[in-house]
């Protein structure tokens, strides 16, 4: 949007935390922020992600508190909530001309003249040096705070202040400008954005407080030097580096974000994607107005624009190919919430690859597998709405219906003790019919054992003499893996068994690869049934991190979901709390939803594979129940 003698792009992110990807973004490619707040909610758990998010990079802000028109708002307990939770430094540039009903307008504590909005939407301004007497006190005492708080930055300021000299308007704003670039200091503005209260000085901060491009330090990495970090100049005249941030699918094909960082975008010039040395040819450049479009023919340094025409994935780099230059890419969190995906029907498999595609290239967290174990498709993201909203995506957009669910958990079979098999398989068809003997016992082998192999099953061959003959050694060891792919309870695949052939018979003419085969792992199946065999699930390491007044509702849902508590650790300044647990997989589908509800969207968890364990005897029984039904209505099918 064009302010005054400036052009301001401005980028609105999402506030739900499925969304956080498109703040990250944001943040990544922006030289400035708005840290917007409610004057009745005040800080609230998004504000604490947002923050943490705009410290990672960096980014300069001003913060607006915002509908000051509602009931119950109160500017004050926000700006002490910045200060405790969020520790900024922040002080109010403005005061309030009434509040809730009454809000007239602003008080500009620095140039010490009071702000009127009228009209219907708040358009016409009327400044006035005349302060209503009954704020003249709150405003010297709020000026004052003011200075004391830029003072705790400033060393010209702190200097004035010490000395007893009040600074000038000009000396203020520069000081200002000086410690919100550097980080160190938040002005805080006020208004109803609304009625179009507060709106108009609010840019004017943006001007005055915000970095221009030139004045915001950005780096990119040399690769041509092991990544080494190279300033960037910021200039239209030197060679282009850009950034594309987000894609978007339109009618008119892939829409390109980009932020120039140096040079000039010119329409018809050839730019080098940097990451994979493709060149493209500029046909049609954009600055977007919201939803509309205004169609230039170049764009210089600092500028947000969008291109048509451009294949690349987010977060790629582009230069006029004169350089071998990438710019960082952003933080990319990790996925808290999986869906089993697939086609509702063969004929949509083509479409819904392509969704697929398209949607993890212009979405980052977005992540696709398949599962070796289960062969199912997962769909994981930043929690259900995310991927809801995906999943109404590929219906609207590719017409392809979804089926989605829990994930299959990877259950795995073991047993218990050493058991002694003995198996003869003789099948007589006229002709060449099929014989062989096995015998032998299995046992469990301990973990340290499969550590040390490598592998989760072991065949050891204790043949004396030529019973089997040597070349059917090897059908023995595939009958036995083939036992071991599908276990005698659930049907999944059994780890920590040793198998040891000890002697068996052949017949010089009935015996074969396919009868030794077939004769192993039947023996294995059957021994496996006497081997007291057991359910194992997979267990995971839980990190939570909460705010430490949630820790009691956080520890008592982890051990609803039958979660063992391994640790627990506060942050230095006791506002925080890291507990590690570790949770049966089944029991944690879900548990995003429910850790933000008990925190009130505070809570963040990640999650990672430990090992697998043994299953209660009732769980073992409700699989194998549920495994059987399943394989009956397979063979009634």
């Amino acid at each position: 949007m064009q302010w005054k003698d400036a052009h301001i792009n401005i980028i609105d992110t999402p506030g739900h935390v499925d969304f956080t990807i498109e703040v990250e973004r944001a943040l990544r490619v922006l030289d400035g922020g708005v840290l917007v707040l409610c004057g009745v909610s005040g800080v609230q758990s998004q504000s604490l992600t947002v923050d943490r998010q705009m410290k990672r990079y960096n980014v300069p802000r001003v913060a607006f508190i915002n509908k000051l028109d509602r009931q119950g708002c109160n500017p004050w307990s926000v700006i002490k909530q910045l200060r405790d939770q969020l520790k900024l430094n922040a002080a109010a540039v403005q005061i309030p001309m009434g509040l809730e009903n009454e809000h007239e307008g602003v008080i500009d504590l620095i140039h010490r003249r009071a702000i009127s909005f009228l009209g219907e939407k708040g358009e016409l301004l009327e400044e006035t040096d005349q302060i209503p007497p009954h704020l003249v006190e709150q405003m010297e005492q709020k000026r004052l705070e003011l200075i004391e708080k830029v003072a705790d930055a400033d060393d010209e300021i702190a200097e004035l202040f010490l000395m007893e000299e009040t600074p000038t308007p000009e000396q203020l704003e520069e000081a200002i400008r000086r410690q919100t670039i550097a980080c160190d200091f938040v002005p805080v503005f006020m208004g109803s954005a609304f009625k179009n209260k507060g709106v108009q000085p609010l840019l004017d901060g943006v001007l005055s407080y915000l970095p221009e491009p030139v004045e915001k330090k950005n780096f990119a990495l040399d690769r041509t030097k092991d990544e080494a970090p190279v300033e960037v100049s910021g200039l239209d005249s030197d060679s282009l580096l850009a950034l594309a941030f987000k894609l978007e699918e339109t009618p008119f094909g892939q829409l390109t974000y980009m932020r120039i960082y140096q040079g000039m975008l010119k329409k018809g010039n050839q730019i080098t994607n940097v990451n994979d040395g493709k060149k493209i040819k500029l046909s049609r450049i954009v600055r977007m107005h919201s939803n509309d479009m205004e169609e230039i023919t170049e764009a210089g340094s600092g500028e947000v624009v969008a291109m048509f025409g451009v294949d690349c994935k987010s977060m790629d780099t582009f230069s006029d190919g004169s350089m071998d230059l990438a710019m960082s890419s952003m933080f990319v969190p990790e996925p808290v919430m999986s869906l089993a995906v697939k086609p509702a029907t063969l004929k949509m498999q083509n479409n819904f690859a392509k969704a697929i595609k398209k949607f993890t290239k212009e979405d980052p967290t977005l992540r696709v597998r398949v599962d070796e174990e289960t062969k199912e498709t997962i769909l994981s993201g930043m929690g259900e709405l995310h991927l809801e909203v995906y999943i109404e995506r590929m219906k609207r957009e590719y017409e392809v219906e979804v089926v989605s669910g829990k994930p299959n958990v990877n259950y795995k079979e073991t047993v218990n003790r050493k058991m002694d098999f003995e198996w003869v398989h003789k099948k007589q068809t006229g002709g060449s019919g099929q014989y062989a003997k096995v015998a032998g016992y299995l046992e469990p082998m301990s973990a340290d054992d499969m550590k040390e192999l490598g592998q989760v099953t072991e065949f050891v061959n204790d043949c004396v003499g030529t019973n089997i003959p040597p070349e059917y050694y090897i059908s023995c060891q595939k009958g036995m893996n083939d036992a071991m792919n599908e276990g005698a309870l659930v049907g999944c695949e059994v780890e920590g068994v040793r198998v040891v052939l000890k002697d068996g018979a052949s017949h010089a003419v009935d015996s074969s690869d396919m009868a030794f085969r077939i004769c192993m792992a039947n023996a294995i199946r059957d021994t496996i049934k006497r081997a007291s065999p057991s359910v194992l699930e997979p267990v995971m390491t839980v990190e939570v991190e909460v705010p430490a007044d949630f820790q009691g509702t956080v520890v008592a849902g982890i051990n609803r979901r039958m979660g063992m508590i391994q640790n627990s650790d506060m942050n230095e300044d006791g506002s925080g709390i890291r507990i590690t647990a570790e949770v049966p997989l089944a029991n944690m589908f879900g548990y995003s939803t429910e850790l933000r509800s008990q925190t009130q969207g505070k809570g963040e968890f990640t999650m990672e594979y430990l090992k697998h364990i043994a299953v209660p005897k009732n769980k073992q029984e409700e699989l194998m129940k549920a495994y059987k039904i399943e394989r009956e209505a397979k063979q009634a099918a």
